[in-house]
């Protein structure tokens, strides 16, 4: 059971920290194993529509100045860090799960748990069931890597700087599955209902994106999955927004060729970081000793 991926994850580190930030994509990994596509039913096209596409390119720039990057080079549908390390569906394993594993959440009944049974469209992943060990495994040498550091990434910042800010980066297709549903805006941003991270900073994340022109809502239909909600404290000065990006906006989602508009966005998610990086962090960190 080799993992065919090494490193499973980029992280990029600058030579000083010059703003709390650490940028994050844990889902735009698209190095798919031999022995996962010879295990799947699907294509690698099919297999993709997964991914947060593109989004560690289009975050490529964000650590050219005093800011931390790290991002998946193992694609979501092989495994998932943004959910609990085992939020496993009985149905997709031969013998019999730890009695640990998370076997009734909503996002095991919906096929996307920490190893998915579905891709977009409730396509199924596999010809036949996967031995446990297959699943443990990954979890071991994948997901419990992956956590141990960004934890170590975010608390290093932490300690720098008193705070820190994790910026939680995926895309979206650019509908949903019901047909009455409208059209999305261009970006999300995801504060779990405001309990991830200061109000300030989703403000300035709205405002900024909305001057560069781009529509913005908030948590609606994401609010932010396992790393907002488990990484975010904001009475402790650990701060998390997630990002949402529309993939209409910058990529063709049938094709996966990119459009002119990518390297605009590549520029305004500098310029993001530019703003979140200015922020009164002094402010949050006295906010946050208050409040303890």
């Amino acid at each position: 059971m080799e993992i065919e991926l090494s490193p499973p994850f980029d992280v990029v580190e600058p030579a000083a920290y010059t703003a709390p930030l650490l940028f994050n994509s844990p889902h735009s990994g698209r190095i798919y194993p031999r022995s996962f596509l010879a295990e799947s039913r699907l294509d690698a096209l099919a297999l993709r529509r997964s991914e947060d596409a593109f989004v560690d390119l289009l975050l490529a720039d964000v650590a050219a100045s005093g800011t931390a990057l790290m991002c998946a080079r193992f694609p979501r549908a092989y495994l998932d860090v943004n959910r609990e390390p085992y939020e496993l569906d009985p149905r997709m394993f031969e013998g019999r799960l730890p009695n640990y594993a998370n076997t009734r959440s909503l996002r095991v009944a919906g096929g996307l748990g920490t190893l998915a049974r579905v891709v977009s469209e409730s396509q199924e992943i596999y010809a036949r069931r996967l031995s446990v060990d297959e699943a443990l495994h990954r979890i071991e040498v994948l997901y419990k890597p992956y956590h141990r550091t960004l934890r170590r990434l975010f608390g290093r910042i932490h300690r720098e700087f008193g705070v820190a800010l994790l910026v939680d980066c995926h895309s979206m297709p650019s509908c949903g599955l019901a047909r009455d549903e409208r059209p999305r805006a261009d970006i999300v941003l995801g504060d779990r209902y405001g309990t991830s991270c200061s109000p300030l900073i989703m403000d300035c994340a709205d405002d900024t994106l909305r001057a560069l022109g781009y529509t913005v809502a908030r948590n609606k239909p994401y609010a932010g999955g396992f790393i907002t909600e488990h990484y975010g404290n904001p009475g402790g000065g650990f701060h998390v927004v997630q990002v949402e990006i529309n993939r209409a906006i910058y990529m063709n989602e049938q094709d996966f060729s990119l459009l002119p508009a990518f390297d605009r966005l590549k520029r305004d998610l500098a310029s993001l970081r530019d703003a979140l990086a200015a922020l009164p962090f002094h402010y949050l960190d006295a906010f946050h000793l208050a409040a303890e």
